[in-house]
């Protein structure tokens, strides 16, 4: 059966790939071939390389309804799926273990599998970017810091143990750079706070970890603006008013950040840009600015008011 009746197939995807995301929905509920053919890994790669893929950024912001559980949940993009894992109940703030997909082809979601182990929250959190979700650290239900690390399978909606790491790390940074899921700083249960300058890296091919880099941030701070690097820069972060990249071992000023977003709530990164929204000032309202990592050139981003709350986690997609 032909995608498009009197057309060949090869000129009916040519045709598919030029919708845009928004319409993937009513193309899937069109046609059972046509859904077929969207979701398969090779039209979302086709649809890239042709140049009619478009970067979503999703953000998770304050709200004040208790009938919503996604408070400090995290976000992961895998493929064309966003991927929600645990949170905090708004009423009893007991640490929820849940999984919910929502998939931008069908404009739908649906619950995964339950995260396995003790019920944790404040751990790090990064995807492969296509079907793999990493989980690692973090604390359980009586504030102990967490070793343990699980893997998200998206397409099988599984999860896998992963070997723990070397050591504890409660509020820790998870990102994924160059087949690795690097966890960042954190801390132990009889630190409290008092975070770490190292991190670690889960090798997906090895199936380990690899040695403690105990130096790897220029401060012990919260690691919650590091952010992967870009070509030769290994990592980005804020801390006092810059942008900081790491290149090798040595850490430079990339860029003064606006005093509009002097404190960020949220560093996202993608297409050789940054994404930094915060506020001058805690409590005041929230800005953002793209920072253009080629020319160092910021450019500021209107934020509808509705848009407007204090971004807890976010994440990009690219459809």
């Amino acid at each position: 059966m032909e995608l498009i009746p009197g057309l060949p197939d090869d000129i009916a995807r040519e045709c598919l790939i030029r919708v845009p995301y928004a319409g993937f929905s009513t193309v899937g509920s069109t046609c059972k071939r046509w859904k077929a053919e969207i979701e398969l890994p090779r039209f979302r790669s086709h649809h890239e390389s042709a140049g009619h893929s478009q970067t979503i950024f999703i953000m998770a912001q304050a709200i004040t309804d208790p009938t919503r559980n996604i408070g400090l949940a995290k976000l992961a993009a895998a493929g064309s799926d966003l991927v929600v894992i645990g949170g905090l109940d708004p009423v009893s703030w007991e640490a929820s273990s849940s999984v919910y997909i929502y998939s931008f082809i069908t404009a739908t979601w649906h619950r995964g599998a339950d995260m396995p182990g003790a019920q944790r929250s404040f751990f790090g959190c990064a995807s492969d970017g296509d079907r793999v979700v990493f989980v690692a650290g973090g604390h359980d239900s009586e504030k102990n810091a967490l070793r343990s690390a699980v893997a998200y399978l998206v397409e099988r909606d599984e999860w896998a143990a992963l070997p723990d790491m070397s050591r504890e790390r409660d509020e820790c940074k998870g990102i994924f750079r160059s087949g690795k899921f690097h966890v960042i700083g954190g801390y132990g249960t009889e630190m409290q706070g008092k975070f770490e300058k190292s991190c670690e890296a889960f090798d997906t091919m090895a199936w380990q970890w690899g040695r403690v880099r105990e130096d790897a941030l220029m401060a012990s701070t919260c690691p919650r603006t590091c952010v992967e690097g870009n070509a030769d820069d290994h990592l980005y972060m804020w801390k006092d008013g810059d942008v900081l990249a790491l290149r090798g071992s040595t850490w430079r000023v990339k860029a003064k950040i606006p005093g509009d977003v002097h404190n960020p709530s949220h560093v996202t990164k993608w297409q050789g840009k940054l994404l930094v929204i915060g506020s001058p000032k805690i409590g005041e309202p929230q800005e953002a600015y793209l920072l253009d990592m080629s020319t160092c050139t910021w450019t500021n981003v209107e934020l509808p008011e509705k848009f407007s709350g204090h971004v807890q986690v976010a994440c990009c997609v690219e459809i």
